[in-house]
């Protein structure tokens, strides 16, 4: 169980950390860091072995990014941030605490950043990424600036940071290693409660139990925000309404805060009407598919709504917004086949995701090629992963995401394939990164709808099965671009 401690938010600012250091600074989180850290002025530097497409926009920002771990990289550094992917033993960690540098865990560095402002703060199981976003694009419409920092790219603007001008920060909290408990929220926005991440937690009570923690850390002043429609969000309001805490909830149910009436979700988008203690919102319209997507919309809805910011504004961001980059991406069309790039490896978002993208496949076949992340995970939900996995047509399973874990013989995708209730002519398990395009070619036809979906590295496939499908028509190039992206949870 993961038992890291991280100092809570305190009087430190993004500026009394001087030269800054981010170690992996390709990722989402941290190249998202990075950018707010650029765009507020500040020198950053980072270490990255793979050229990921962000670090691009961070060097035209005039940051450093070095090709190579090494000592030198830490040369007129003052604080070096770490996400928990780093090894304390990485030979940079191990350098920077030799040097007596300032060594901070993503979450600190970024809690530093919003000192001063009131922080809109969103976690959740799932959806959170999506709900961040729309959240900041409600408050951008509104005129307010907001700061913000998400775990993705919204998509069009091509960013997941910025530094604001207005009193607002809203970003995406992280519950996976605890580190969300460093936050000091004015509103504290909780999309859905459920069993994940039992490596650090060990069991459901002791996840809820945390973020009960989390939200008993939202200011007096502020509020809290779940989904009455899920379970573990009506407990935690329960909870905290019996201790007095100020809690507003939305979704379907009856005794919502703010209620979702005759939603409707299809190919197109899906369109609900909003009513808050029986009044009516008007009716709120996203151009991206799936009911839950709605839930997504309707708490950026209450939290502006609690805000004080006009209404008006959410109806027009949310009718424009573009999705999130990884989040039911399209990525075009080639030779006939859809294809879109999808996050989900959680069960619950999983078959959000598929029953979702069936709406958009209509007549055609839905061929899923799926990478599990997480070796623990893919073990103790493999029932439920199995089951979302037979909502597909056709199957390409790869294996299992899981950096320093250790794999038995026999664990891992070689056990979820048995257990996905496909037959054996409709699923494969390749356990080469290689062969996973030839095996979407082979089975791929005009009509079909293919998704790259899991864990990171299976973004970086969607180009790949581009350039095969592409290949097969004996053409160059046989993309048809994507448009603006939907965006699943």
């Amino acid at each position: 169980m993961n038992t890291a401690q991280f100092t809570p938010a305190g009087t430190l600012t993004a500026e009394d950390l001087g030269r800054i250091h981010l170690i992996g600074v390709g990722g989402v989180g941290m190249s998202g860091l990075a950018r707010l850290f650029l765009t507020r002025g500040l020198p950053v530097s980072g270490s990255e072995l793979r050229d990921w497409p962000s670090l691009a926009g961070l060097r035209a920002l005039g940051g450093t990014v070095h090709s190579r771990h090494e000592a030198a990289n830490l040369d007129g550094v003052d604080t070096v941030v770490y996400s928990s992917a780093i090894p304390q033993d990485h030979l940079e960690m191990v350098e920077a605490r030799r040097r007596g540098l300032r060594v901070l865990h993503r979450s600190e560095a970024l809690a530093a950043a919003m000192t001063g402002r009131r922080t809109v703060a969103v976690a959740g199981t799932h959806g959170k990424t999506t709900t961040t976003s729309m959240v900041t694009m409600v408050l951008q419409q509104a005129g307010v600036d907001p700061s913000f920092v998400i775990g993705g790219e919204i998509s069009e603007v091509g960013s997941g940071a910025h530094h604001g001008t207005g009193e607002h920060f809203v970003v995406e909290a992280d519950e996976s290693d605890r580190s969300f408990l460093i936050y000091r929220p004015y509103v504290s926005l909780i999309t859905n409660v459920e069993a994940d991440h039992l490596n650090t937690y060990g069991d459901l009570a002791t996840l809820e139990a945390a973020f009960a923690e989390f939200a008993r850390l939202t200011d007096p002043e502020g509020f809290i925000v779940t989904c009455a429609d899920d379970p573990g969000g009506r407990r935690l309001a329960e909870t905290l309404r019996a201790e007095g805490r100020r809690v507003h909830t939305y979704g379907e149910a009856a005794d919502a805060d703010l209620r979702l009436r005759d939603i409707v979700s299809s190919a197109q988008g899906v369109r609900y009407l909003a009513e808050i203690d029986g009044r009516s919102l008007g009716e709120i319209r996203l151009p991206v598919p799936g009911r839950h997507m709605g839930l997504n919309s309707a708490s950026a809805v209450l939290t502006a709504y609690l805000l004080g910011l006009p209404v008006e504004a959410a109806e027009t961001a949310l009718g424009t917004f573009p999705g999130v980059r990884r989040r039911f991406e399209r990525k075009g069309v080639v030779d006939g086949v859809l294809l879109y790039d999808e996050y989900a490896y959680h069960p619950t978002s999983m078959t959000l995701a598929l029953q979702t993208l069936r709406e958009v496949a209509g007549d055609g076949r839905l061929i899923v090629v799926f990478q599990p992340y997480r070796l623990y995970r893919t073990r103790d939900s493999q029932a439920e992963i199995a089951a979302a996995l037979g909502l597909a047509d056709e199957l390409v399973l790869l294996e299992v995401f899981g950096p320093g874990e250790l794999r038995a013989p026999g664990e891992g995708s070689a056990a979820l394939i048995e257990a996905v209730p496909l037959p054996a002519d409709r699923k494969v398990f390749v356990d080469s990164w290689d062969e996973a395009p030839a095996e979407v070619v082979r089975r791929a036809r005009p009509g079909d709808v293919v998704v790259t979906m899991g864990a990171p590295p299976i973004s970086l496939l969607g180009d790949e099965l581009v350039a095969a499908l592409a290949a097969r028509t004996g053409a160059p190039s046989g993309v048809e671009p994507g448009g603006p992206a939907a965006t699943l949870g």
